[in-house]
């Protein structure tokens, strides 16, 4: 089925517009649906209230016997403002996210023993609820471990303080652990009672724990332990990574994949160390390049998967590099085309559901009054300690950035999934062929990539369908529109958008519209379409330096003998200067451009947003500074810290003669939006 129509945004249900995302037709056609999944996966109540069914077989996910390639787009809701949940979650349905998830930190809600806190920016069933107006069913992540690059991988204080005091073992069969983590999951089942699959609402899947080796019987408990407190969706998974200790019981959680193009974690300071090169090729494995070890042989593998004699799981993933995060010590800046050059491989690779970590980014929220600790993952956190990550910002690098604002990679993804939404029901069917690393078929498609991080920049990444020399894009009232394909595609091709059109072109009620503006994109908020561009604004903030940096830190290696970011006593040497804003509106930003160690802004002495430079500004909401008083702080770089740079940002250092350190730009951009 297409995208068309308006949809019905009723709270009962996703809509047309949701239900087709996932291949949602009528009933009629459940009992054939039947004869194709068998029922060797065991998972909960598969039929709505409207009759409307979901399955999963060996290839991937089915509903009344309709096949689709789903995409799914992370978001953190309580890294987000609640207020403009729905505005970001329709943005992201524009951009061809069908199926959003979710990680749910325990540490968020358990802000202490029994105290809960389910408001504001923490408020659960309002944003499930939002994600059903939306449109988008949502899978919910429950930890107890989320990690996340959060603090204690997202788990609750006293539970680590305990482990410590009882002498138990964290995420393990230790009855205190699994007393403490059905209340947790009790807690949470409470918050989305009602908005089940199985209810008419939009949770269609969840997953247990997060990158755990098991035991198996940790993984049977607290699937247990859920189901009994009332956890009953058509989908569970847990992360297919890393290598399990012992055998699973096959079709009890599906295992999700995932591969990134760089990472944050490595330990050394060079380009594309290890293998993330073979992010960028064509594989007849779900083995990735740095994250995940396969859950079954390759023998295991092949099979109908209906018989339950030979095991044969879909090939899902729910973690494709969508950006990346600086750490401290490698400060990673991911390049526009890399998530298009990944999912372009792993959908070569047989891949029937791209989901992308992260898609939308976030902001750490403000720690317990209790708690000391920033709510990010530190190398002097407990539990989780690899990585020196920012104290506010989650901005990823991700196709919607931190602040809801729109990256390009965006809108190459876009082109990609909009192809998945009108081809996905027929792609969905086909076996991969790998010819080669750059070349993938399956059935008439053909799968192309030769681009490759910082290896090979100018190479290509496509899809091709039959013989047409060009990337299928749409279809309109069934006749197909293409997209040309620089370097490949010969001119004078009909119903055929340049690259650059299909980046500004969206598909809505069976109809082609163009932004108008840069970077702009069109969603429909119910009855009407909307544009929404980001534009620069005449300057209205005055910076007054107010105190010079007193020379270099001293940089030490931490716990986990990387780089340490600096102390609280090392921001009082930054640079400071005196931020004066005026006449600002709550959808304007501050963008500051500088060069430096990292920078971070103060409200009334409140730290509001920290930033580790690696070539790209720092954003700060303008809502957030009203009315206060405002610092900016900058740190020197060394020339000799032991930090990883980029090769554009390593010649900046080079070229400065003791220590990098400025201050170049502040200006102001407005997101704008308009009626169509």
């Amino acid at each position: 089925m297409r995208i068309s129509g308006s949809g019905n945004w009723g709270i009962r249900g996703f809509g047309d517009w949701g239900m087709r995302c996932l291949g949602i037709v009528p009933l009629m056609f459940a009992q054939s649906l039947m004869a194709q999944t068998g029922s060797h996966f065991t998972f909960g109540t598969a039929v709505n209230p409207e009759g409307r069914n979901l399955y999963v077989d060996s290839k991937g996910l089915l509903s009344n016997g309709v096949r689709s390639i789903p995409v799914m787009g992370e978001i953190h809701f309580s890294r987000v403002p609640a207020a403009e949940w729905l505005r970001e979650l329709l943005k992201m349905k524009a951009g061809g996210v069908t199926i959003v998830s979710t990680y749910i930190f325990w540490n968020h809600h358990e802000t202490e023993k029994g105290v809960w806190d389910w408001t504001g920016n923490k408020d659960l069933r309002l944003f499930a609820e939002t994600c059903q107006k939306a449109g988008l069913p949502l899978i919910i992540r429950i930890g107890p471990f989320c990690h996340g690059e959060a603090y204690q991988g997202g788990m609750a204080d006293y539970i680590v303080d305990e482990s410590i005091s009882q002498g138990f073992k964290l995420r393990s069969m230790a009855p205190q652990w699994l007393d403490a983590v059905r209340r947790l999951y009790t807690n949470i089942f409470q918050q989305v009672k009602g908005l089940q699959w199985k209810d008419g609402g939009p949770i269609i899947g969840v997953q247990f724990e997060n990158e755990c080796r098991g035991p198996w019987a940790y993984y049977e408990a607290l699937k247990k332990m859920a189901t009994d407190i009332g956890f009953d969706t058509p989908i569970y998974t847990r992360t297919g990574w890393p290598k399990l200790n012992g055998k699973e019981v096959f079709g009890e959680m599906l295992p999700l994949y995932g591969d990134y193009a760089d990472g944050f974690w490595d330990r050394v300071l060079t380009d594309m160390p290890g293998d993330y090169r073979k992010a960028f090729i064509m594989r007849d494995t779900r083995e990735a390049a740095t994250i995940a070890t396969e859950t079954f042989s390759k023998d295991e593998m092949q099979g109908d998967g209906n018989t339950g004699s030979t095991l044969q799981y879909p090939y899902l993933t729910c973690e494709l590099g969508g950006g990346m995060m600086p750490s401290y010590h490698r400060r990673i800046n991911i390049f526009d085309r890399d998530a298009l050059a990944l999912a372009i491989c792993k959908l070569g690779s047989g891949s029937n559901l791209p989901g992308y970590y992260m898609y939308h980014g976030g902001s750490n929220p403000e720690s317990p009054s209790q708690a000391s600790h920033p709510m990010s993952e530190m190398q002097d956190s407990r539990v989780t300690n690899y990585n020196d990550m920012p104290n506010i910002s989650y901005d990823f690098g991700a196709p919607l950035g931190e602040m809801g604002q729109v990256n390009d990679s965006y809108h190459l993804l876009r082109i990609l999934h909009q192809m998945l939404a009108d081809w996905g029901d027929e792609l969905a069917l086909q076996d991969s062929h790998i010819v080669s690393d750059t070349l993938a078929y399956r059935g008439q498609w053909k799968f192309v990539n030769t681009y490759v991080r910082m290896i090979n920049p100018s190479g290509h990444s496509y899809v091709q369908m039959g013989s047409t020399p060009a990337m299928p894009f749409c279809k309109i009232n069934g006749r197909p529109i293409y997209v040309e394909i620089p370097g490949i595609t010969p001119h004078g091709m009909k119903d055929m958008l340049t690259w650059e059109q299909a980046q500004r072109t969206f598909k809505v009620d069976d109809r082609l519209y163009e932004a108008k503006h840069k970077g702009g994109i069109i969603y429909r908020y119910f009855g009407r379409l909307i544009e929404e561009w980001w534009k620069e604004k005449k300057g209205n903030i005055h910076a007054e330096l107010v105190q010079q940096c007193s020379g270099l830190r001293q940089v030490k290696n931490g716990s986990q003998k990387v780089a340490e970011q600096p102390s609280e006593a090392d921001w009082d040497k930054a640079a400071v200067w005196k931020l004066t804003v005026k006449n600002h509106h709550d959808n304007e930003f501050m963008r500051i451009s500088y060069k430096g160690d990292c920078a971070r802004i103060y409200a009334d002495g409140k730290l509001i947003e920290d930033n580790f430079w690696n070539g790209r500004p720092m954003l700060v909401r303008l809502s957030e500074l009203k009315g206060k008083d405002v610092q900016l702080k900058i740190l020197p770089m060394g020339k000799d810290y032991p930090i990883y740079l980029q090769a554009n940002e390593r010649q900046l250092l080079d070229a400065a003669d003791n220590y990098l350190l400025s201050l170049d730009k502040i200006d102001v951009i407005e997101r704008k939006e308009s009626k169509i």
